[in-house]
C-alpha cells in the first residue's frame, strides 16, 4: 500500500512512509506539551503575580483628553487639539477633493471616443 503526505515545500502530495503519512505537519508526539516561555520587549507580569493593583506603564490622559473634549467652546471635536488636528483635516479634505477631480477627469478621458485616423 502506497501512503501519501502532503509537502509543505512543492505544496502536492508525496510518497512518504506509513509513520509520517498518519503524523500530521506539526503534531509530533515525542514533543512535550507545554508551551514556550513568553517574551516581551518590556518587563510584564502575569496576572497572578500583580496582585489586586495594576500598574501602567504612562500616565493616564484620559480626564484630560475627557475635560478637553467635553468643553462647549464652540469648535468641533475632531479640530478641539489645535494645529495638528487643523493640519491633519486639511490634508485629508485635499487628498479627497483632488481624488474626486482625479476620478472625474479619468472617467472623462474614459467616455470619449477615440478619434480614429
Amino acid at each position: 500500500m502506497t501512503y501519501y503526505k502532503f509537502s509543505g515545500f512543492s505544496q502536492r502530495l508525496t510518497g512518504s512512509a506509513p509513520a509520517t503519512a498518519y503524523s500530521p505537519q506539526g503534531l509530533r508526539s515525542g514533543l512535550p506539551a507545554e508551551p514556550p516561555t513568553m517574551t516581551f520587549a518590556t518587563p510584564t507580569k502575569m496576572v497572578s503575580e500583580s496582585g489586586a493593583m495594576v500598574e501602567y506603564l504612562g500616565v493616564n490622559k484620559v480626564p484630560y483628553f475627557q475635560r478637553l473634549f467635553q468643553t462647549s467652546d464652540g469648535v468641533p471635536v475632531h479640530l478641539k487639539r489645535g494645529v495638528p488636528d487643523r493640519l491633519l483635516y486639511r490634508t485629508t479634505m485635499a487628498l479627497t477633493v483632488g481624488g474626486a477631480l482625479y476620478c472625474l477627469v479619468a472617467l472623462y478621458i474614459a467616455a470619449r471616443p477615440r478619434k480614429t485616423t
